[in-house]
């Protein structure tokens, strides 16, 4: 089965380039660094300093890692980190956050999963270990781990029903990728029930490591800077907004009796689609400005309605300015995105009925009176509206978000202490 799918990797490398080059018009980060892809890395030989090799795929995945990574260059302070990605934003994600590392941390581009591609990256780098975010899983890579003994842990794991039924339909691919990872630091009960079925043999529990994020100081800086050029209107904030959702969400914000003064602040998850909600915005007839178009001195004019976040790096400083958030990716069936940095921040949340990606915290969220549940967009405006206009449910609620972020701290020392066997 395995070799079925190199071949379909082999054959379908053509295509795939061909895509990097058209996606590289909108974002030039995918026409770079083509070699790393491919599995070519110079000739200078891997370094002799131990290598823990920790995969982050994108964006949110980044994120979630920093304070895992931070912990495991505490744990070894010998060693240094090989920091994988898959999307350019990621890698932009990454160079922002531990550029604090320096040398300690260098950053690449996930080899394609051909087989001889991963097999380059391990003899290049020489890693200790390969640690995976939350759910990604590559027969080929994990195969090449084994063959160089190489352990692999699957880290901050998450695997929804759905996802596993999908996973079940591969069949033997799947099987023996599973029964080839090492260890499987689980995110919840649920997930480490869902990912023994694959047939992996070691899974713990250790709770989600986004809960122990910290939130930079730079970051709070900017959403007080942010929320300054705002001034004392209520402010709405719709965040990692999906394809798709950016007209729901206008078209009920048209339709919905917020404060006369209320700013809709809307933060597309993808960078490449900034223009194209900028353009949904403006043929509502909607006043618009956009992040990007603020100096540092300037305000958000009078007059503005929608304010379009097309910054990267800057959520933690979006969730610091907003009154309360809602979390996108859960309006449509898309499985909902990580509601944690708005509740670590103190603010209310607001989410949709599709969260099947963050099922279990969401649940958990709602019950501590931290979040609340949504059916539509119409839903949506009706909540913020209430919200905005009840200062003291306002406060509570985000007093109750935070209290359930700060209780479930904890998961990086309980991740570090499940690897701590596997890199003497």
């Amino acid at each position: 089965m395995r070799l079925l799918y190199t071949l379909a990797w082999w054959l379908a490398l053509p295509l795939v380039l061909a895509r990097l080059w058209l996606r590289g018009r909108q974002e030039p980060g995918y026409r770079q660094h083509w070699g790393e892809r491919l599995g070519f890395y110079g000739r200078q030989p891997a370094s002799a300093t131990n290598t823990i090799w920790l995969h982050a795929v994108s964006v949110g995945e980044t994120r979630a890692a920093e304070p895992l990574i931070d912990a495991l260059l505490a744990a070894w302070p010998a060693c240094r980190i090989v920091l994988t990605h898959m999307t350019p934003t990621g890698r932009a994600t990454g160079k922002s956050l531990f550029a604090k590392h320096g040398a300690r941390l260098v950053q690449s581009y996930l080899p394609y999963d051909t087989g001889a591609m991963p097999a380059r990256f391990i003899r290049h780098f020489a890693p200790r270990i390969c640690i995976l975010m939350e759910t990604e899983v590559w027969p080929n890579l994990i195969h090449q781990c084994n063959r160089y003994k190489v352990p692999v842990v699957l880290a901050n794991a998450r695997l929804s029903q759905r996802s596993l039924g999908k996973a079940q339909r591969l069949g033997k691919l799947i099987a023996d990728a599973a029964r080839g990872i090492t260890l499987v630091a689980a995110q919840t009960q649920d997930d480490a029930d869902r990912v023994r079925q694959l047939g992996v043999q070691d899974v713990v529990v250790t709770g989600s490591i986004k809960f122990d994020v910290v939130v930079p100081e730079a970051a709070l800086a900017t959403g007080t800077w942010l929320r300054n050029a705002i001034g004392q209107r209520p402010v709405l904030l719709c965040a990692s907004t999906r394809e798709g959702e950016e007209q729901l969400i206008l078209d009920a914000y048209i339709r919905a009796s917020l404060p006369a003064n209320a700013l809709l602040l809307i933060v597309p998850r993808h960078p490449q689609r900034f223009d194209e909600v900028e353009k949904l915005i403006t043929a509502q007839g909607l006043a618009v400005q956009r992040r990007s178009g603020l100096a540092q001195d300037d305000a958000v004019a009078t007059g503005t309605q929608v304010l379009l976040g097309d910054s990267m790096g800057e959520m933690f400083a979006y969730y610091a300015a907003c009154d309360c958030a809602f979390v996108g990716g859960s309006l449509l069936p898309l499985g909902g995105q990580n509601l944690i940095e708005p509740a670590a921040l103190g603010k209310p949340v607001l989410i949709g009925p599709h969260t099947f990606n963050f099922a279990l915290v969401t649940e958990q969220a709602i019950a501590a009176g931290g979040a609340a549940l949504v059916a539509d967009a119409d839903a949506l405006m009706a909540q913020a509206s209430a919200l905005l206009q009840d200062p003291s449910r306002l406060s509570s609620m985000g007093e109750r978000a935070l209290a359930f972020a700060n209780q479930h701290r904890g998961a990086t020392p309980r991740t570090i202490a499940a690897i701590k066997p596997l890199l003497p």
